[in-house]
C-alpha cells in the first residue's frame, strides 16, 4: 500500500500545547472536507483552510518510516512526529505508529475529528482535534481541542467534551486582526479557553 504525503519536514511546533517544541511534521495529502483546489473552496464543508496539501509524493510504508526518522537530527533524544494534513486520519497506518513508538518517537496527530479510528488513536501519544462546525464530530476525547474562531455556534458547546486543553485560534485571512481581538475578548470572558496563535507564521518558519 502507498501513502500520499504532501511534505515531511523538521521545524518547531507553532501552535497549541507543544508550541516551540522541535518536531518532524508529516503532512498527508487529501482531506474529506475540501479538495484543496481554490475553485472548490466556496462549496467545501471547510472553507477557511490556509494549508496547501494538494501536491503529493507516494511512499511505501518503509519509505515513510525512513523519511520521518531521517528528518529528526541524528543522535538527538526525545524525537517527536506530528501527523497533519489535509486529514491525516484518512491514511495514518497503525504499523507506522507502532514502529515509530518502538524507535522512541512521541506521536501526535492534528485532525478535524471527523474520522474516528480507535485502533489508530490507541497508538498515538497526543491527539489534537480542530472541529469544523459544518462537519460531524466523531472524536469526542483527546488532549487538546483547537477551535478556529469565529465559526458557527458559541464555543461553549464543545466544553462538555473530554479534552484537557481548549484553545481558541483566530481565523487567519484579511480579518485576522479583528478576529484576534474578538478571540482575546472571548477568552478573557471565558477563561476555560486559552488563546492560540500561529507563532510559526509570526517568526517566519514552516
Amino acid at each position: 500500500m502507498t501513502y500520499l504525503v504532501n511534505e515531511i519536514f523538521y521545524s518547531l511546533q507553532g501552535e497549541g500545547y507543544w508550541s516551540g517544541r522541535p518536531a518532524v511534521f508529516c503532512r498527508f495529502s487529501r482531506c474529506n472536507l475540501w479538495t484543496g483546489r481554490e475553485e472548490d473552496r466556496a462549496s467545501a464543508i471547510c472553507q477557511f483552510c490556509d494549508t496547501d496539501f494538494t501536491a503529493s509524493t507516494k511512499y511505501e510504508l518503509a519509505e515513510l518510516f525512513d523519511a520521518i526518522k531521517g528528518a529528526w537530527p541524528s543522535g538527538q533524544p526525545n524525537p517527536m512526529v506530528v501527523f497533519t494534513g489535509g486529514e491525516p486520519m484518512l491514511q495514518l497506518p497503525i504499523n507506522l505508529l507502532s514502529t515509530l513508538g518502538i524507535e522512541g518517537f512521541y506521536r501526535a496527530v492534528e485532525t478535524n475529528g471527523t474520522v474516528n479510528k480507535p485502533g489508530v488513536l490507541s497508538f498515538l501519544d497526543w491527539v489534537c482535534v480542530s472541529p469544523k462546525v459544518n462537519a460531524p464530530l466523531e472524536i469526542h476525547r483527546g488532549d487538546e481541542l483547537k477551535l478556529v474562531y469565529p465559526q458557527g455556534p458559541d464555543p461553549s458547546v464543545y466544553l462538555g467534551l473530554k479534552f484537557d486543553h481548549f484553545w481558541l485560534s483566530p481565523m487567519d485571512g484579511p480579518n485576522l486582526a479583528e478576529n484576534t481581538a474578538t478571540a482575546v475578548e472571548y477568552v478573557k470572558q471565558n477563561p476555560r479557553w486559552r488563546l492560540n496563535t500561529q507563532t510559526h507564521k509570526q517568526v517566519g518558519i514552516r
